[in-house]
C-alpha cells in the first residue's frame, strides 16, 4: 500500500468511492450522488485553499481518500480544520483508514493548524474508535441533528489538539 498526494485523475476514484458512502452508510449526510467534475472542483478547491488531499493506493488502484478544510469559514476559526476518510469497502478493515488518518494528522501539523475536527454518525462504532485510539476526544454528542434512510442521525464530534501552543499568532 501507498500513501501520497491525490492529483486531479485520481477523481473519478475519489467520486466512485465517495458514491458509494452516499449510497450504503451514514457517513455522508447527503442523499444525491456526485459526478467527476464535482470530485474536480472540490479537489482544486481543497489545493487552492492549500489544503491535502490524500489517497491510499495498492496496485495502482486507489483503495481510499481522506482530505481537511476549514471547520468553519470565519477567520476566528482559522487554526481548525475538520477531516474526511473514506476507504473503498473492499479494502476496509485493513488499517488503511488510520493509515490515511495518521499522515492527515501529520500534514495539519505541518501547516501549523492547532485542531482537528471529526464529525461522525454516532453509530458507527469503527470510526469512534480509530479516532479515539488516536487521541480524539469527544466533545460533544447532537442527537437527532440529521436524517437519512427515514432515520434521525445522531452526531458526535471528537477533537484533536495538535499541539501545545498558548498565543494563536505565535510559537508553541
Amino acid at each position: 500500500m501507498v500513501l501520497r498526494y491525490a492529483c486531479q485523475d485520481d477523481c473519478a476514484a475519489i467520486a466512485e468511492i465517495y458514491n458509494h458512502a452516499v449510497l450504503h452508510t451514514a457517513a455522508i449526510w447527503n442523499d444525491k450522488t456526485v459526478d467527476v467534475d464535482n470530485r474536480i472542483a472540490w479537489f482544486e478547491a481543497r489545493k487552492l485553499a492549500g489544503y491535502p488531499v490524500l489517497v491510499s493506493e495498492e496496485n495502482g488502484v486507489v483503495t481510499g481518500y481522506a482530505s481537511f478544510g476549514d471547520w468553519r469559514a470565519f477567520d476566528g476559526f482559522r487554526h481548525t480544520v475538520e477531516h474526511s476518510v473514506y476507504v473503498h469497502p473492499d479494502h476496509q478493515g485493513k488499517g488503511l483508514g488510520g493509515e490515511l488518518l495518521r499522515q492527515l494528522i501529520a500534514e495539519a501539523r505541518r501547516i501549523g493548524k492547532h485542531v482537528m475536527v471529526a464529525g461522525i454518525e454516532s453509530q458507527n462504532q469503527a470510526s469512534l474508535h480509530l479516532h479515539s485510539k488516536l487521541g480524539f476526544i469527544t466533545t460533544a454528542q447532537m442527537p437527532q441533528v440529521g436524517t437519512k434512510f427515514g432515520r434521525w442521525l445522531d452526531l458526535t464530534f471528537m477533537q484533536l489538539q495538535l499541539d501545545q501552543r498558548s498565543d494563536p499568532d505565535g510559537a508553541a
